[in-house]
C-alpha cells in the first residue's frame, strides 16, 4: 500500500515565478515562508574558516545542544537536558519523527485548519488519520482547548503552532495553559511547531514546554535565524522517548551539515542582526495591513507572528490556485493558494508572505492593487 499526498499547490506557483523570471520577467516572490536575508554575517564567516580548516564528516555538536537548552533557559525558564535534544536536517525531518514517535498507523492526529500542509501530508504518509478541527476567523484559526475537548474520541496527538502558518496567529499563553490541561488529562501527546519563535511584533511566543514539560518540540534556523538554505533544526522530546528518536535520525537522516551545525552555533549570538530582520518584517506587516483596503481585502486575522497575510479572496475567486496563477502571470507578484492550507475552504483564501525586502513589498503593492482593482467581484 503506497500512500496517496495532495501536491504542495505553492511549488506550481514558484515553478512558474522562476519560469517567467528566466524570460526576463520581473518577479516577486511572496509565495513560500523563507526570509530573503542570509545568514548573520558571522555565522557565514565561521562556514568559510570550517570549509578551509575541517574535513567535515557525520557529526553531531553538542555545544550547539548545550546552546539551544540555554536559549530555552533564558527565553522560556524551562530547563532541558541537552540529551533530549536531537539535531535534525531542518525542521521537516523533525516533524516527521515526532509523528512516527507518538503512533503508528492509523493513529488520529490532531491540527488546526487551516493549517500548514506538511501535517496533513505528513500524517497520511505514516498512514496516520488526520484530523483537521475547522478554526475560524473569529477564533483566528486557531485551536483552542474547548475544541481540543470537544474531540471524541481524543485523537493521540495534536500539532500546535504559534506563530502559525500561514496566519501568524499567536496562541495566547492562558489559552496554552489550558490547552496543555486538557491533552495531560485526555492524553493527547501535544507537538509544538515553534519555528516562528522569536518573530512577533508584541507579546513574545513562549514555548508549550512552560505547561507541557512531556511535548514534542519542533523548531528550526529556517525562519529566525534566516538560514532556510542550511537544512538545521532540532526535536526536544521528553526523556523516555530520547533513545527511539536518536534511533530515527541515524537511520532515516544520519546526521545534520556538519557546515551548518557549526554556523548554527555561531548565529545563536547575532542578536543585533538578527533583530533587525524582525523590524523589517514589522515594517512590512505594517505597510501590508495598511494596503488591505486598496485591495479590497477586509476578512483577515492581523498576524501576531510569522510574516503572512492569510486572506479571504472569496468575493473574487473560487479557485485560489488559478487566481494565484493569474496574479503571477499579469503582474509577476507570486503568492501561495489558500488551498494548500485548507482543502475545504481554501479555494477562497491565499497567503501572502512579507519576507522580503521593504522596497519588494512597496513594488508588489503597487502592482497588485490596480489589479486586484479590476478584478470582477463574484455573485
Amino acid at each position: 500500500m503506497i500512500a496517496t499526498l495532495e501536491p504542495f499547490h505553492a511549488i506550481a506557483v514558484s515553478t512558474l515565478a522562476y519560469r517567467l523570471g528566466s524570460e526576463g520577467r520581473s518577479i516577486i516572490h511572496m509565495e513560500f515562508g523563507q526570509p530573503s536575508t542570509g545568514a548573520p554575517a558571522a555565522a557565514i564567516a565561521a562556514a568559510h574558516q570550517v570549509l578551509d580548516t575541517d574535513p567535515m564528516g557525520y557529526w553531531e555538536s553538542h555545544a550547539l545542544k548545550a546552546r539551544i537548552a540555554r536559549h530555552y533557559l533564558e527565553a522560556d525558564r524551562v530547563t532541558i537536558d541537552p540529551s533530549r535534544i536531537v539535531l535534525t536536517c531542518g525542521a521537516s525531518p523533525a516533524l516527521v519523527m515526532a509523528l512516527s514517535l507518538v503512533g503508528g498507523p492509523g493513529a488520529r492526529i490532531a491540527f488546526a485548519r487551516p493549517g500548514y500542509v506538511a501535517y496533513r501530508n505528513n500524517a497520511r504518509a505514516l498512514f496516520m488519520e488526520p484530523v483537521e478541527v475547522p478554526c475560524s476567523e473569529a477564533q483566528r484559526y486557531q485551536l483552542d482547548a474547548a475544541a481540543l475537548e470537544a474531540l471524541d474520541p481524543a485523537p493521540i496527538a495534536v500539532i500546535l503552532a504559534s506563530p502559525a502558518n500561514p496566519t501568524g496567529t499567536v496562541i495566547a499563553e492562558s489559552e496554552m495553559a489550558r490547552i496543555a490541561k486538557v491533552c495531560a488529562r485526555r492524553g493527547i501527546r501535544l507537538i509544538a511547531d515553534e519555528i516562528y519563535h522569536g518573530i512577533t511584533y508584541g507579546a513574545p511566543a513562549h514555548s508549550v514546554l512552560r505547561h507541557a514539560p512531556d511535548a514534542l518540540v519542533v523548531n528550526s534556523f529556517s525562519k529566525y535565524f534566516s538560514m532556510p538554505g542550511w537544512r538545521l533544526g532540532w526535536l526536544v522530546v521528553p526523556e523516555a522517548l530520547v533513545e527511539q528518536a536518536r534511533a530515527r535520525m541515524g537511520n532515516l537522516f544520519l546526521t545534520p551539515p556538519v557546515l551548518s551545525q557549526k554556523a548554527g552555533l555561531v548565529a545563536f549570538d547575532c542578536h543585533a542582526e538578527l533583530e533587525s530582520h524582525v523590524a523589517t518584517y514589522a515594517r512590512n506587516r505594517d505597510l501590508m495591513l495598511a494596503a488591505l483596503p486598496a485591495l479590497g481585502l477586509d476578512r483577515i486575522a492581523p498576524p501576531d507572528g510569522a510574516f503572512y497575510i492569510y486572506a479571504d479572496v472569496g468575493h473574487l475567486t473560487g479557485d485560489s490556485l488559478s487566481f494565484a496563477m493569474r496574479l503571477l502571470q499579469d503582474t509577476g507578484v507570486a503568492i501561495a493558494p489558500g488551498v494548500d492550507f485548507d482543502p475545504v475552504l481554501g479555494d477562497r483564501f491565499v497567503r501572502f508572505s512579507f519576507a522580503v525586502a521593504t522596497p519588494l513589498v512597496e513594488a508588489a503593492l503597487a502592482r497588485m492593487i490596480p489589479w486586484f482593482a479590476a478584478q470582477p467581484r463574484r455573485t
